[in-house]
């Protein structure tokens, strides 16, 4: 979206040329009605491209991108690692071979270049780089703080408040759950600035939200890595990393974030005592030299996130289920990270870990199996006893408590009928039409995908022989002009030059 914002300040000076949108989130059918109005140039996601190329040939699109001059792939690395490779070969299937194409990226990859071998003839590659050695722009102050596990969030705020509200800032943090929560929290604890929240699985909200805090003067936007690339935010003044990022790469990802353009940033990169050794790292591997900032730790700040935290789950059981399900997310993302050699969930104290997220009690996960975590600090409190404030669902959870405390069976969700006994005969019977059932079925399905294959192989034959022909009608051309038996004239007639 940000590209065709950009894209529309040129245009409104040159009206012979039109462009189209093509997202999702937005109606089919309005943008089938775009199309039908015809473009000069269509920005799009992949997916949306492809099921409009592949499943709506009423407006026979696939036949119109024929005439397709340049393909631009931004963010070409990022494509693939989402998981778009299949997607982009279908896209480029249904696109003419005699093109111009221009993969943008800001790594180069292994999964890049076979990109590059499949989609483009003769490629050249440019690289845009700074004169100094190093990842990150000059003007940018790279830091870390070291800070123990159930005091990062009372020094982050204390940061904050010493900084001050007038003031743009992005917190990165390793889960969409830890997002959930923690902003929430940090939200309630600032109330003097605006605080927004952005992850992947924010699908309808995801644009009203990074819109509104692109134009805002100053705030704070907790998200996820999300953020951490292919988005241009002016004016952001810090970047704080909560977390160590899954890669290695992403760190240098978020820090661009901030001293864009010219301008001065600030990076803040929050670490364990355990993790001291991941400052090395980034600057052996991404060639980043970090600084360490001293943070102070005022001790008021400390019991007034922990009281907070846990008073608030008190009141609202949805707010207890948040902080479980963002401290155990938290750990299993931990145990999948990339630089898991120096980043060792053993060494963490996962007691202490739990008291950093305000935890009423020490989840059952299987990290903390047979394991007892004596450095952990909970309340005294019955977690039956704590309500929704939403009054339906408590009502629902108050009635499926009754019956577990009757039966001893927790009542879930799906609809468990008691099994009736019946004759041999009968339930043979019934065995016998149950499988005939599922042959049939899978015959069909067999069917229809045999059909689907016939149309798609018929499909992109049509197409390579379209291709082949209009190939060899081009070359015809080239000799002809190169051995004089037509002008240069007839030539660009010919061509429509």
């Amino acid at each position: 979206m940000q590209i065709s914002e950009i894209l529309e300040k040129f245009l409104k000076e040159i009206s012979s040329l039109r462009q189209i949108l093509l997202v999702g989130g937005v109606s089919l059918n309005k943008d089938m009605e775009n199309l039908k109005k015809g473009a000069n140039i269509i920005i799009a996601t992949p997916g949306r491209l492809e099921d409009i190329l592949s499943n709506h040939s009423s407006i026979n699109f696939d036949l119109c991108v024929k005439s397709l001059e340049l393909l631009v792939l931004d963010e070409a690395d990022r494509l693939l690692d989402l998981g778009f490779s299949a997607t982009l070969d279908s896209i480029l299937s249904y696109l003419p071979r005699l093109r111009r194409t221009g993969l943008f990226s800001a790594t180069q990859t292994k999964e890049l270049q076979h990109l590059i071998r499949a989609g483009l003839r003769n490629p050249a590659l440019i690289v845009v780089k700074e004169k100094s050695n190093v990842s990150t722009p000059v003007n940018l102050k790279n830091s870390f703080t070291i800070v123990r596990p159930e005091y990062k969030l009372p020094v982050m705020i204390d940061f904050i408040r010493s900084i001050g509200f007038n003031t743009k800032y992005m917190i990165f943090l390793s889960t969409c759950a830890c997002v959930d929560y923690l902003s929430r929290i940090v939200q309630a604890l600032l109330p003097s600035i605006n605080v927004l929240s952005l992850h992947g699985k924010m699908k309808s909200k995801r644009h009203k939200v990074f819109d509104k805090f692109r134009r805002a003067e100053n705030g704070i936007l907790i998200c996820t890595d999300l953020m951490a690339r292919g988005i241009d935010i002016s004016e952001i003044d810090w970047v704080i990393q909560y977390d160590p990022p899954c890669t290695a790469s992403s760190f240098v990802h978020r820090c661009g974030r901030t001293a864009r353009i010219g301008n001065e940033g600030n990076a803040l990169l929050f670490l364990l005592e355990t993790e001291s050794a991941y400052v090395d790292f980034i600057r052996r591997n991404q060639k980043v030299e970090l600084h360490q900032m001293e943070t102070k730790l005022n001790e008021r700040t400390v019991d007034e996130c922990l009281q907070y935290m846990r008073q608030i789950q008190l009141k609202d059981r949805l707010i207890f289920d948040k902080a479980n399900r963002a401290f155990v997310s938290y750990v299993q993302a931990y145990k999948k990270h990339e630089c898991n050699l120096i980043l060792q969930l053993k060494d963490i104290d996962l007691g202490k870990l739990a008291m950093g997220f305000g935890l009423l009690r020490m989840p059952k996960m299987p990290e903390l199996k047979g394991k007892i975590v004596s450095s952990f600090d909970g309340p005294e409190v019955d977690i039956n006893t704590i309500p929704y404030a939403h009054k339906q669902r408590e009502l629902l959870r108050i009635k499926k408590l009754n019956e577990y405390q009757n039966t001893g069976v927790w009542v879930t969700n799906s609809k468990c009928k008691q099994k009736q006994t019946e004759s041999w005969s009968e339930s043979k019977k019934k065995k016998l039409e149950k499988r005939e059932k599922r042959s049939k079925r899978k015959e069909k399905k067999e069917l229809k995908q045999q059909s689907l294959t016939t149309t798609t192989k018929k499909k992109r034959k049509r197409i390579n022989e379209d291709d082949i022909e209009q190939l060899a009608k081009d070359i015809a051309l080239i000799k002809k002009l190169k051995k004089k038996k037509m002008s240069q004239e007839e030539f660009d007639a010919a061509f429509e030059v």
